[in-house]
């Protein structure tokens, strides 16, 4: 895999999936299309924080999709201001990520602290899982971030 610093362009076609960050996305994808699996599936006692959360997965998860789909037919052509926008999107989903992370961690720790119910326990340990996959989300996120700003700045 080549390195982010080493081209100042964001890649096309299939040479998407094999250079750094842009391979990222596939993770970013799958993390993200848990959380957004995990989430829709468990009771929303918490409509608000729920939704939030829903709300980052599903825009995230079709943002990333979107960019991979636009970088593998070569749309942005080699445009630096796709390059801008790879960052800005980049940083948009890592900080909407992290805000969505916290508040499933708090509703998930709010939830553990209802006595012993075999519902409250099943939606608690969906909550368990959609805050994991929501904190690795916002980690690659994160690094594909800092990838996405040294190739803008090298550009």
């Amino acid at each position: 895999m080549s390195s982010a610093t080493s081209t100042s362009s964001l890649p096309s076609g299939l040479a998407v999936l094999t250079t750094f960050p842009d391979v990222l996305i596939i993770p970013e994808i799958i993390f993200g299309g848990l959380v957004w699996i995990l989430v829709a599936s468990s009771r929303v006692p918490a409509a608000i924080l729920q939704g939030w959360v829903m709300f980052v997965s599903v825009f995230c998860f079709v943002m990333s999709t979107t960019l991979l789909c636009l970088y593998i037919c070569g749309a942005h052509g080699g445009s630096g201001s796709w390059v801008t926008l790879d960052v800005i999107c980049q940083e948009t989903a890592a900080l909407f990520y992290l805000s969505a992370a916290v508040l499933e961690a708090y509703f998930t720790y709010s939830v553990g602290l209802v006595p012993d119910n075999p519902v409250i326990f099943h939606i608690y340990q969906e909550n368990i899982a959609a805050v994991v996959f929501a904190f690795v989300a916002t980690l690659v996120y994160v690094i594909h971030k800092i990838f996405s700003l040294l190739r803008w700045k090298s550009s």
